[in-house]
Order: C-alpha cells, then sequence, then structure tokens
C-alpha cells in the first residue's frame, strides 16, 4: 500500500510521537520505582528533622548497596544544635563536612542517623597511626598487575555514599595528602600505584570526618593537616548535653526509657555523668562519660544493683586504670550516691 508523501510525513511523525511517549513513559516508570523506593526504604524518623529539600541523590538509587545502608538507628536528640539538619545542608551545598568533639557526644552516631535518613551507604574507615594509603587507595595482591585490590576510598570515589573517616586526625601526614585532590575541584584520585589511573569522585560522594579536639589525652592525635582542613567547608562542634550544672531533661528522658529506672535515679545518675564530663573538660579526669556509658550503669542499676557496686563495673573502671583517679570519680558519685556507713 502506498501513502504517499503527505502519507510518509504523517506516518513518521506518528512514530516521532509514538517513540517520545515510549521515553517519556519509561522515564516516568523510572523516576515512580525510585519514588516508591524511597518512600519503602524511608526511615520512620525522615519527618522528625527538617531536611526535606536536601535530596543528596535525586533519581539516584543506591539499592544495589543496599546492605551497607544503615537502619534502626536511634533518634538523635539535641539541645536545639539541630546537628542533623546542618551535616545534611552542609552536604547538600559542599559535599564534605568535618564533626570535631569529645569521644560519647554522639558523633559516630549521627554519621549513622544521616545517612539512613539520606538513604546512602556508609564507607567507614578508622583511622589510625597504622592506617596507610594502601588501605585506602589499594594494593596489588599476589603475582601480576592484573591481581589489584581497590581500596575504601578508591571503592567510594567509584560507587558513591558517605565516605566517613573517624579520628581523622590520627592520620599519617602522607595519606591525608593523597585526599586533597579528591576534596577539591578537581574531585578526582591519580592512583601511582595502578599505572597512574585518574578515579573521578562519585557525583553522589560525600565526606564527613570526625575528631576528638587535639590534646595529650588522645594518644596519636595531632593537628589536621592544613591543606586538608582548608578544603573541609563546614565545621560543627559537638559537646556533652548535660555538663556541670547543667542537666539536660531531654538526656534525663532517654536514660530513663533506655534502661527502664525510675525519674529519681535517672537524674541523679546524669548529675554525676554531668560533674565527671565538667571535670574532664578541665583536665582534672582523662575520661567524660557519654550517654551509653550512663546507660550501662543505669541498666545495672534496674537488674538489682546499688547505684555504687554498679558504677564500680561500669563508670569508675572505664574512666581509667589508675587508683588515684579512679578514687576521684568515687568521690564525684558518692556526692549524689552517698555509701552506707
Amino acid at each position: 500500500m502506498s501513502y504517499g508523501h503527505q502519507g510518509v510525513k504523517q506516518a513518521e511523525e506518528e512514530s516521532r510521537i509514538q517513540k517520545v511517549t515510549s521515553i517519556r513513559r519509561d522515564n516516568y516508570k523510572v523516576t515512580v520505582s525510585l519514588s516508591k523506593e524511597r518512600q519503602m526504604s524511608q526511615s520512620p524518623l525522615y519527618h522528625k528533622y527538617d531536611i526535606q529539600k536536601y535530596d543528596l541523590h535525586p533519581n539516584f538509587s543506591f539499592a544495589h548497596l543496599a546492605t551497607m545502608i544503615p537502619s534502626n538507628t536511634p533518634e538523635f536528640i539535641d539541645s536545639g544544635q539541630h546537628y542533623v539538619e546542618r551535616i545534611v545542608r552542609a552536604l547538600y551545598y559542599f559535599k564534605q563536612c568535618s564533626l570535631i568533639g569529645p569521644s560519647g557526644t554522639g558523633k559516630t552516631h549521627i554519621v549513622y542517623l544521616v545517612a539512613e535518613l539520606c538513604g546512602l551507604p556508609v564507607w567507614e574507615v578508622n583511622c589510625g597511626l597504622q592506617t596507610s594509603s594502601y588501605d585506602l587507595i589499594g594494593r596489588f595482591i599476589g603475582l601480576g598487575k592484573e591481581n589489584w585490590i581497590d581500596g575504601m576510598v578508591t571503592r567510594w570515589l567509584r560507587k558513591g555514599g558517605i565516605m566517613y573517616l573517624d579520628e581523622a586526625n590520627m592520620m599519617k601526614q602522607d595519606v591525608a595528602t593523597r585526599l586533597n585532590p579528591v576534596l577539591d575541584t578537581r574531585g578526582h584520585l591519580v592512583m601511582n600505584e595502578k599505572d597512574n589511573e585518574v578515579v573521578k569522585r562519585h557525583k553522589y560522594g560525600y565526606l564527613i570526618i570526625s575528631m576528638n579536639p587535639y590534646s595529650a589525652e588522645f594518644a596519636g592525635t595531632k593537628p589536621l593537616n592544613a591543606a586538608m582542613r582548608r578544603r573541609m567547608a563546614v565545621w560543627i562542634n559537638f559537646d556533652y548535653t548535660s555538663v556541670g550544672d547543667k542537666i539536660s531533661e531531654v538526656e534525663v528522658k532517654m536514660l530513663r526509657d533506655r534502661s527502664s529506672v525510675d525519674e529519681e535515679m535517672a537524674l541523679k545518675i546524669v548529675q554525676v555523668g554531668a560533674e565527671l564530663r565538667k571535670q574532664y573538660k578541665t583536665g582534672d579526669i582523662p575520661y567524660g562519660p557519654s550517654l551509653g556509658d550512663l546507660i550501662n550503669w543505669a541498666t545495672l542499676v534496674y537488674d538489682g544493683n546499688t547505684a555504687n557496686v554498679a558504677a564500680e563495673e561500669t563508670i569508675v573502671a572505664l574512666t581509667s586504670d589508675n587508683a588515684e583517679v579512679q578514687q576521684d570519680v568515687r568521690r564525684v558519685i558518692q556526692t549524689v550516691f552517698p555509701k552506707s556507713p
């Protein structure tokens, strides 16, 4: 059958429309599928934080890395600092940020929570003096150049998600230097070890570093590499919610809920924790207890131990091995929980 010139043009136009419609339909299906996937996997805590306008991987799925996306992370409650929102905002605009504060203030907890809320896999490295560039970049194993194994940072660059460097100020200088081109406008890693292969940073690859304040207490810490420091756009300081005379009702409630002790006992335990943290911050003792430490103490109290006995197995032994320091901790505890004569 002959359509003639006009008929051919009409047939071509109909075919073009069908193709465009099919493409649009397929794109719509992908978008809807991603949307449904996002809704199904979304944390129940998602709407507790004001982060809805910051989509860290629009129209992109990390379903292939689902096992690396945290789940059931406890809620992070602060006293108006809006840590979750500030971290997500920093990642959205700058792709990287730094968290700094004493041990036990929730830095690692909040990284996992942010990852769960945003549906991002976590690549975690606990940095130390033994962490080498081979661990982060990769290495050849066995014989022959075909046996290359990517390191953690290289895998993150290829696949995306959150690269979490814990205790970043314990990294050796040569390791930190390798990260500099990844964190600036170049956004790539040159693998000198592997024929100078250039690995570009994933479009949705984010980096968070955390560290304790540089001090003699934390063996191995040192000032962060200056070049790396300049590349971290946002710095967020963490602190305890209860310190000295400042007692957080939220922390008391969380302690009570997670250990099942009564209100009075929860308050007293937090008061002890707050005083120990104050002394830690002034340098009088080497460690300030985290909420988790206080929960451990309260759990043993709930199990039937006296507060003083339970403290010996948790707070006292945790703070230091030094007998004099332990005695200082006991004195703080006994101001709130006097020992029976």
